[in-house]
């Protein structure tokens, strides 16, 4: 969910209007994600972002739940590559800790991780799941939990700007019964724990690479010209654009063996372009191989084969 300056401007009693959500989950699958959104906004403008909600609770505010997070983890660790259209769900773990007094198998307990660009009390973006995770007791205060944060790039949900490094947290809500769209909704009967901070992997623009080698066949001693070009997902227009001025390794794989090994390194030009040119001399397959960067991922060409004769 895509929430940016909104967040901020939520505070005190809750606006209950909905957030915007993706378009191919607007129906009842989003309400965890958007009150999630709701009361995270809340807490962080008045908690600045360190564990729970503020100790000492206004007449319009949920009161804070006795509810510590732990050991959160995103994607296990790995980068999240993320294209210009496709789904990506993210898996997370976290340990939760809880107060006697909180029923965390209550059917209006909900709990889930989430990541946010910038800081815990004015995110520039924050995305959190469209269900909540699923918790595991395993003592009378202590739960292990999973679920999945949903990224839906398509739906306006990252911008290029979002690139790179992210901090993860984690929140919970008890509604003990109340309920957000009744006329009688009391929020102060709401508890509420939010907690930021953790570390997150980088959420990368998704790329790709292409090689073609020829004159193919080609005589041994001639030139082969090699070309490709590296692009990576433009999250401002939903389609690929050239990764410029970016260091790129030609490699070769000798026909009958299985290791690459590099032969130069080439500069992607205008639209991510690459071009260079090698003497040919014995069978085998040319490719592009790029390390990436902590906006984009690394990516390889398949291999190109050239018969030289």
């Amino acid at each position: 969910m895509r929430i940016r300056a909104t967040v901020a401007a939520v505070s005190g009693a809750l606006a209950l209007s909905a957030f915007a959500v993706p378009a191919a989950q607007a129906d009842g699958s989003a309400s965890y994600r958007s009150d999630a959104a709701k009361f995270h906004a809340a807490a962080s403008a008045d908690a600045s972002g360190k564990a729970a909600f503020r100790a000492s609770a206004a007449a319009d505010d949920p009161y804070a739940l006795d509810v510590t997070f732990s050991d959160v983890k995103v994607n296990n660790g790995k980068a999240i590559p993320v294209g210009t259209s496709k789904h990506v769900a993210v898996p997370t773990t976290f340990t939760l800790t809880h107060g006697a007094d909180v029923d965390i198998t209550a059917d209006d307990f909900v709990t889930g991780a989430y990541i946010y660009k910038g800081s815990f009390d004015t995110p520039d973006n924050i995305l959190f799941g469209i269900l909540p995770a699923t918790c595991t007791p395993v003592s009378a205060t202590t739960a292990t939990c999973a679920g999945d944060i949903d990224i839906y790039p398509g739906e306006g949900e990252l911008s290029n700007t979002d690139a790179g490094a992210w901090k993860a947290g984690a929140l919970a809500i008890a509604y003990n019964g109340e309920d957000p769209a009744s006329s009688d909704f009391d929020i102060t009967k709401v508890g509420l724990a939010d907690q930021g901070g953790f570390a997150s992997p980088n959420v990368q623009r998704y790329s790709k690479l292409t090689v073609n080698a020829s004159p193919e066949p080609v005589k041994k001693g001639k030139t082969i010209t090699v070309t490709g070009a590296l692009t990576r997902a433009n999250w401002d227009t939903n389609k690929y654009a050239g990764y410029t001025a970016q260091s790129v390794k030609l490699q070769f794989k000798k026909k009958g063996t299985t290791t690459y090994v590099d032969v130069k390194s080439v500069t992607s030009g205008s639209a991510g372009a690459l071009k260079t040119t090698v003497k040919a001399a014995t069978d085998g397959y040319f490719r592009y191989n790029f390390a990436g960067t902590t906006t984009t991922p690394a990516v390889k060409a398949a291999g190109d084969f050239v018969d030289v004769n």
